[in-house]
């Protein structure tokens, strides 16, 4: 759907002779925009993701030499959410054990444990998670449609919170004063009326056995929402005509991912999908005999893309927070994999004139298409 639609705006783009991002910003999603499912969307980053694009260096740079050409694509994917729970436990060190059901997909266990430490004020080092264990966790669902920091990062938080109160109890304890009396601010609580009683979760920590045990944090529940991310990626390319190998010049990738909580992660998600995306759209194809089995069924004929085939992918994350969420993260992973296809369609034809409408677009298949275009 990506590549139709995307090559297909570049074509009314042509016919229109607009600007292929200065069309999508006119018409582009907005908060209030109704989707095809009939939801309206919420506050999202599509237009500040554009704009972005739109005012890049990439973008704005010249593209000089022949048989090159330049292709822009933007994508959403409305990522998923699902139930999740966490359990965590501190530690008389005032270190937190965090025991949570997700796998470690592209970072996911760092960023769920830097949930817990921005809400506890402590350093995301002691935050020591335990990941994946079905035996010792409430159950969560799947970890797929880039929902892991999204679902489990949600329990992580709502978990920091109920240690949180509960901490507030025991200062509360110790000061010998209601609840109400206590209040919590960069990373201590302090005594309302004499400001100068102040207590870390460090002190509280080595305190927990005079103050009534153990304290640990629980969530779990069936976060609703969804995460929608917006991505807008820009290709330059170069191909040889008497050869129909397609050369990526230069790759820029721009997303709206809410709140980026690690936000190096982040961007190795992006350039990751990126490639993948670009796998697609120029090698990756199965072969079959007429018995119907598979020819290249491994690594060495199944033609994935090496760092030599690509340039270094240029990032820019554009974050605006999704308000469905209460750290304003949005899904990351798969949103970036759908835009190469169709800006490499694209900017095919803004380099040689002719449209590709077939994967992947392999040297033979380019050469196919000048043939019919004589």
């Amino acid at each position: 759907a990506g590549f139709a639609g995307e090559t297909l705006v570049d074509e009314l783009c042509e016919k229109l002779s607009m600007d292929p991002l200065e069309f999508r910003l006119l018409n582009g999603a907005k908060e209030g925009t109704r989707r095809i499912t009939g939801q309206d969307f919420r506050r999202v980053g599509f237009l500040e993701t554009l704009q972005a694009a739109k005012d890049h260096p990439h973008y704005q740079s010249p593209l000089d030499g022949p048989n090159r050409g330049r292709g822009v694509a933007a994508a959403v994917c409305a990522n998923i959410s699902g139930p999740s729970a966490a359990v965590l436990n501190l530690n008389q060190d005032g270190t937190v054990s965090l025991v949570e059901g997700s796998p470690d997909l592209a970072g996911s266990r760092t960023a769920v444990s830097m949930h817990v430490a921005e809400v506890l004020g402590i350093p995301v080092m002691d935050v020591h998670p335990s990941i994946g264990d079905t035996d010792s966790i409430g159950f969560t669902a799947f970890t797929a449609g880039s929902s892991a920091t999204y679902k489990t990062g949600w329990a992580c938080y709502e978990a920091a919170q109920d240690m949180l109160r509960q901490l507030k109890q025991r200062a509360a304890l110790i000061w010998d004063v209601s609840e109400d009396d206590v209040d919590w601010s960069e990373s201590q609580f302090f005594h309302k009326s004499d400001p100068e009683l102040q207590l870390t979760i460090k002190q509280l920590a080595a305190r927990t056995n005079a103050t009534g045990g153990p304290v640990v944090g629980r969530a779990a529940g069936n976060w609703g929402g969804e995460s929608p991310g917006f991505a807008v990626h820009i290709v330059d390319v170069e191909v040889d005509p008497e050869t129909g190998k397609t050369q990526i010049l230069r790759y820029t990738a721009l997303q709206d991912p809410g709140t980026a909580v690690h936000p190096s992660y982040v961007e190795s998600q992006l350039q990751g999908g990126a490639v993948q995306g670009l796998g697609w759209a120029l090698n990756e194809e199965y072969f079959f005999n007429d018995n119907g089995q598979m020819q290249n069924t491994s690594y060495l004929d199944y033609r994935m893309p090496i760092s030599t085939d690509l340039p270094m992918i240029d990032t820019q994350l554009v974050e605006v927070p999704n308000p469905g969420h209460p750290t304003g993260v949005r899904g990351v992973g798969e949103v970036s994999i759908i835009p190469p296809v169709p800006a490499v369609a694209n900017a095919i034809y803004n380099a040689i004139g002719v449209r590709m409408n077939t994967l992947p677009m392999s040297p033979g298949a380019v050469l196919e298409a000048l043939w019919e275009k004589g």
